[in-house]
């Protein structure tokens, strides 16, 4: 793509403001551990929000969404809930309190507050930190190739993919080493100020040159209708028959069916809380419980920016790129939906912000990965086993190294993507399929152990990487009941066949956590040592709360799409049912958080 002198400029200074966030920042992270990992606890909740909603707002995710939007109509909003994205809904009402009650830098750590310090709780956390490693790269490796195509496509330098990738993943390493935490979240603040702008941009562009007639001539009856029966009942035929074979590619016409599985499978990932990554260090580094809540619910707030973008892709996409699409025949490249859009619809300087803000998205995904799996190898391994005495100054250093490695590792990957793919996909899938069973149990059964929990996370990924070896055209979806169920049973197995925890455990845990479930015997316990402990979490009052929040917060979603399609019936209504959501959640989840 060629570009003015200005786009380049933008472009550029955005790159060399964030190397100089990191020298800047590097005397402010450098203090000890916490400050390191956690920015010292001492970030606001809304800037770790709104740099958590940076670090997923990546253009991997959001090809991903313009993708299923595109092909799917309205019905494709559903899709997202694969991730899930209410997740935050779960953090945000009850999960992210209880993360942070525990005071604990990494999740792998928070394992000994539930587990204690027996040989069973260190299996338990060994396989955490193996599972954050190896996810921490799957990602990289991922990254690595992403970031390297979509550059060489937007970018007006001859580089190839991989040298494209090797500049910024250099580039984002530089400010994640120098400036811990503190650097990720600053950059991620700017980063999501461009992103913001990149996506009004688009979406304006998109309602000003884009009609709700012309939407309607380019898309098949019932792509704009958002509820469903059993069929999906969409035929791209008469107008762009190669969908056809992507949404039997897909296995979606069912979509009923398929709509009951992602719920299914997105409420036991949500009850889990998040998998040790970028989001937990989020959660941790709050100063309080009570703002870790407020962190989680400005998250998806924050990130309704994202849907104006994709909305403006998608319209845009639909109106003037079909006859380039249908051209493609059965094989069509969605990817290259966005850069034909910023390539043929944004004026010069506009050009050069998006892409910036688009380069942002993936280095704010980057640098927080980065972070997360280093604080792991830090703080479980070197910290724990190989220099337990090591000095504040000397876990800084190794978090340099650390950073480091990791970065290194994700791109011999990635460099070697060609070969190890789909098997690095199956690898992250597997690993947050076979992590549910065990994350779940852990929160709600009092008699779970450190042994059930280790059985349980080796088997759920065990059978997430066999199953779809033995049948690799069944979809990870449809087998997750069987994976879930063989953890489940791994998980209650290995904890019957071995001792409870002991009581001072298990007691201290409930004392700090006060989670609801099947904690009847440890409450007493507890009672015995003091009869004026309350335990005021409510099963029933949360669950309600996060029924509400996801209607809440897929409200949210919906108002950006139908002001970019200029439906302003359906905005109406969803705008109205987003405030009646929002009064519930302020009544009876905002009021009733505990001050700690």
């Amino acid at each position: 793509m060629t570009l003015s002198t200005l786009d380049i400029v933008i472009i550029l200074g955005y790159l060399a403001a964030v190397i100089f966030l990191g020298f800047y920042l590097r005397k402010l992270a450098s203090k000890d551990i916490t400050a390191y990992f956690l920015g010292g606890r001492k970030v606001p909740w809304y800037v770790l929000g709104v740099s958590n909603a940076s670090s997923m707002f990546d253009i991997t995710g959001t090809m991903w969404f313009v993708t299923v939007l595109f092909i799917y109509g309205l019905k494709g909003a559903w899709l997202p809930w694969l991730w899930p994205t209410f997740n935050q809904i779960f953090l945000m009402i009850y999960l992210a309190i209880w993360i942070r009650r525990s005071g604990v830098i990494t999740g792998a750590e928070w394992i000994n507050t539930r587990f204690g310090n027996d040989k069973g709780a260190e299996l338990s956390r060994l396989s955490v930190v193996i599972f954050a490693i190896i996810s921490v790269i799957g990602f990289l490796c991922y990254d690595f190739q992403g970031i390297g195509r979509f550059a060489s496509i937007i970018l007006p330098w001859n580089f190839s993919p991989n040298t494209y990738a090797l500049i910024i993943m250099g580039i984002t390493t530089f400010y994640v080493v120098m400036g811990g935490m503190l650097s990720v979240v600053v950059t991620d603040v700017l980063q999501f100020v461009m992103l913001t702008i990149a996506s009004v941009v688009i979406g304006v562009i998109a309602i000003n040159s884009i009609s709700p007639a012309d939407i309607a001539a380019a898309v098949p009856g019932g792509w704009n209708e958002l509820f469903f029966g059993w069929k999906l009942n969409i035929d791209w035929s008469n107008l762009i028959p190669g969908i056809n074979n992507k949404i039997a590619s897909d296995g979606y016409s069912l979509f009923a069916i398929v709509w009951m599985m992602i719920l299914f499978k997105g409420i036991l990932i949500s009850l889990a809380g998040p998998a040790p990554n970028y989001d937990m260090q989020r959660v941790l580094a709050t100063r309080k419980p009570k703002e870790s809540a407020y962190m989680s619910g400005m998250v998806s707030i924050a990130l309704f920016p994202r849907w104006l973008m994709i909305g403006g892709l998608v319209a845009i996409g639909l109106v003037f790129l079909s006859p380039q699409l249908k051209a493609m025949g059965p094989n069509i490249d969605f990817e290259q939906i966005m850069p034909m859009v910023i390539k043929n619809y944004l004026p010069v300087g506009m050009i050069g912000l998006v892409i910036a803000g688009l380069l942002a998205t993936y280095m704010s995904t980057f640098d927080s990965t980065v972070n997360a799996g280093a604080a792991y190898l830090v703080n479980d391994v070197y910290k724990r086993y190989i220099r337990p005495d090591a000095s504040q100054k000397q876990h800084v250093l190794m978090g340099y190294f650390a950073s480091i490695l990791i970065v290194v590792v994700g791109i011999i990957f990635g460099l070697m993507a060609k070969s190890i793919h789909s098997v690095m996909q199956w690898i992250v899938s597997g690993l947050y399929v076979g992590y549910t069973a065990p994350n779940v149990l852990k929160w709600h059964w009092w008699r779970f152990n450190g042994y059930g929990y280790f059985w349980g996370m080796i088997t759920g990924v065990a059978a997430s990487l066999i199953i779809p070896a033995i049948f690799p055209n069944l979809q990870i979806i449809y087998a997750f009941p069987v994976i879930f169920v063989i953890s489940l049973a791994a998980s209650i197995i290995g904890s019957l066949l071995t001792k409870a925890q002991d009581r001072e455990t298990l007691k201290s845990f409930y004392r700090n956590v006060r989670p609801w479930g099947f904690w009847k015997p440890v409450h007493e316990m507890v009672l015995r040592d003091n009869p004026k402990f309350e335990n005021k979490s409510s099963c029933k009052r949360d669950l309600f709360n996060v029924a509400i929040g996801i209607i809440w917060q897929f409200t949210l979603v919906m108002i950006p799409l139908y002001l970019v399609f200029q439906d302003f019936k359906s905005l109406s209504i969803s705008a109205g049912i987003c405030l009646v959501t929002s009064f519930i959640l302020k009544k009876n989840w905002f009021d009733k958080l505990e001050n700690e």
